[in-house]
């Protein structure tokens, strides 16, 4: 039985990582940590990490926000519990933080913790190494719920980021358009964002050649799949050595 403390237990995907675990017989919330520090599951819970003292736990997973994600480098820096960050919209600095961090405590940082999402980037990257050399232009499109904050969403970056890294860096990135009266070059990879309604997620990789449209999709339709994504990386890291972890080496321990 793995013990987790919930920070951010409160949230949106707080609540619904609560609800996910109470079906999953491996795992436990021994705590939860969160600014409104009411009790919903049973389990008990903090108003901060600095409050968790004595409580023995395996792994946190964290879905707060990005100014609390200090409070989570402070907390592994501390105690050396592994902490799964699951939270978005962190700055560059916090994104450094987190890697040196790793070097006393096992981190696994991921932009988005579904499965689904993570094997888009692999095959959005493998697509890319054929199609951009074939001169095919290439753009993303996310959509999301009216109350998300941050656009681009950090997944679309992401893909964006593997299928540059696939592609040997060649790509920058254009967000917006209606400031420029000039065709795409070809070394740009648009990057486009829709917010409205309770849309969980959506993700499309268009690649645009001559006379044809490839286009690699992924919808979510409930957060239940971020939740159990989150529960999968808290299974994987418990009991890890200090290191930097990502969805791919949860997705590479899937599949042996």
């Amino acid at each position: 039985m793995i013990k987790i403390i919930l920070h951010g237990c409160n949230g949106h995907m707080g609540r619904m990582v609560s609800e996910t675990a109470a079906e999953d017989p491996d795992v436990e919330i021994a705590a939860g940590v969160d600014q409104n520090a009411e009790k919903t599951f049973g389990y008990p819970v903090y108003g901060s990490l600095e409050e968790l003292t004595d409580l023995k736990a395996d792994v946190l997973i964290d879905f707060s926000t990005a100014k609390a994600v200090d409070e989570v480098i402070s907390f592994a820096l501390r105690t050396k519990i592994p902490s799964v960050v699951c939270t978005t919209g962190i700055t560059l600095e916090q994104q450094q933080a987190l890697e040196d961090a790793a070097k006393t405590a096992p981190i696994l940082r991921s932009a988005n913790m579904a499965l689904g999402v993570n094997l888009v980037m692999k095959l959005a990257a493998q697509a890319a190494k054929v199609l951009a050399k074939n001169g095919y232009d290439i753009e993303i499109v996310e959509a999301h719920h009216r109350r998300k904050v941050d656009a681009p969403s950090g997944t679309a970056v992401a893909i964006a980021d593997s299928i540059n890294a696939e592609c040997g860096d060649r790509y920058h990135y254009v967000y917006q358009r209606t400031d420029r009266r000039e065709s795409r070059d070809a070394n740009e990879i648009g990057i486009s964002s829709i917010r409205g309604g309770t849309i969980p997620g959506r993700h499309d990789v268009i690649y645009a050649g001559d006379d044809e449209v490839i286009t690699i999709s992924h919808s979510a339709y409930s957060r239940k799949i971020w939740a159990r994504g989150a529960l999968t990386a808290a299974k994987f890291l418990a009991g890890k050595p200090a290191g930097y972890y990502t969805m791919d080496d949860v997705l590479g321990d899937a599949l042996k």
